[in-house]
């Protein structure tokens, strides 16, 4: 943070409060049981990911570009859940309601930069559908493990550099309306208005990243499946455009479950209660992390197939152990 204040003016001097308050589901009846779901969701989204990450690092017949993606989809969603879940439970169910300045933007920035990724891994995963299909003998020459590797970490690097830019130009601002965040975590939208200086910069910053980060992952998933339809239209018989059609179903719905549920929320805004947005909200950030792997791994033979081999291989070494402690 040093960093954008010494470059953006040293005899600046700038309101920073202590702290920020956390607020969100006031008023809602019984919303311990709703706390008690999240953690639930938690735990499967952190059970779901990490066995699908498992599968795919045990199984050398997934070293392919595709579970590339898919194993940094649940990395993310593993990191997503987990930079958010325990800390809204923290805050909420054990009422630490304030949050040190500092760790309010670390909070921030850990929060955002995990569900930006998913929106590109989706893109990731659009392309490589639309080249095995479009292109299918040009596949393993135009998508090669090196080139997904590349692609993920160009990904990382823009979301990081994004993000941190946005968190940057918070720190420009003199946060003197009010320290209370009607959110149920350090929400970029919630702070900047509580600026008494210019936040143009930050507000402009936001509106951007809404646009890399949500709609233009969105348009070129619309784009690469307009062009799957398009070839499909072509295939001869209607059983090998459904065998086709049938690989992008799991990436199609992991699209779905991420995107719709933003759009809505956000199109609604204006017109629902706070709390309802803020519940809206909540489910879409922690949801589609349970939902992912259960989808990937019900929806992709491969997947299943492997964790039937692994599960089986792990079964007979338990017996081989045990007749040997036997004899």
């Amino acid at each position: 943070m040093e960093f954008f204040n010494s470059a953006l003016g040293k005899n600046i001097t700038f309101v920073r409060p202590e702290y920020f308050i956390i607020r969100g589901f006031i008023g809602i009846p019984n919303i311990n049981y709703y706390y008690v779901f999240l953690f639930f969701v938690y735990v499967v989204a952190v059970l779901g990911n990490t066995l699908v990450m498992v599968v795919i690092y045990l199984d050398h017949n997934l070293r392919t570009p595709k579970y590339v993606v898919v194993f940094n989809l649940a990395f993310a969603d593993l990191f997503s859940s987990t930079a958010l879940v325990p800390k809204v439970l923290d805050i909420f169910l054990f009422n630490h309601h304030y949050i040190p300045y500092n760790d309010c933007l670390t909070f921030l920035f850990f929060c955002y930069t995990s569900l930006s990724m998913q929106a590109f891994n989706l893109i990731a995963l659009s392309y490589d559908r639309l080249i095995a299909i479009i292109y299918p003998l040009h596949y393993q020459v135009k998508v090669t493990n090196r080139f997904m590797l590349s692609l993920i970490a160009s990904f990382w690097v823009f979301v990081i550099i994004a993000i941190l830019i946005a968190v940057g130009l918070l720190t420009r601002l003199s946060i003197c309306k009010s320290v209370v965040i009607n959110s149920y975590f350090c929400d970029h939208t919630q702070i900047f208005p509580l600026a008494c200086n210019d936040y143009v910069p930050s507000y402009a910053i936001g509106m951007v990243c809404v646009c890399l980060i949500l709609w233009l992952p969105l348009i070129f998933i619309l784009f690469s499946y307009s062009c799957i339809g398009y070839a499909l239209s072509k295939v001869a018989t209607a059983q090998e455009r459904l065998k086709a059609f049938k690989t992008c179903t799991g990436h199609l719905s992991l699209a779905a479950i991420y995107f719709f549920p933003v759009l809505i929320s956000y199109t609604f805004d204006s017109e629902r209660h706070p709390n309802v947005f803020i519940l809206n909200l909540t489910m879409t950030s922690v949801f589609s992390q349970m939902l992912n792997p259960i989808i990937y791994v019900l929806q992709t033979q491969e997947i299943k197939e492997s964790a039937k081999k692994l599960l089986k291989m792990k079964n007979k070494s338990r017996i081989t152990v045990k007749k040997v402690i036997i004899k």
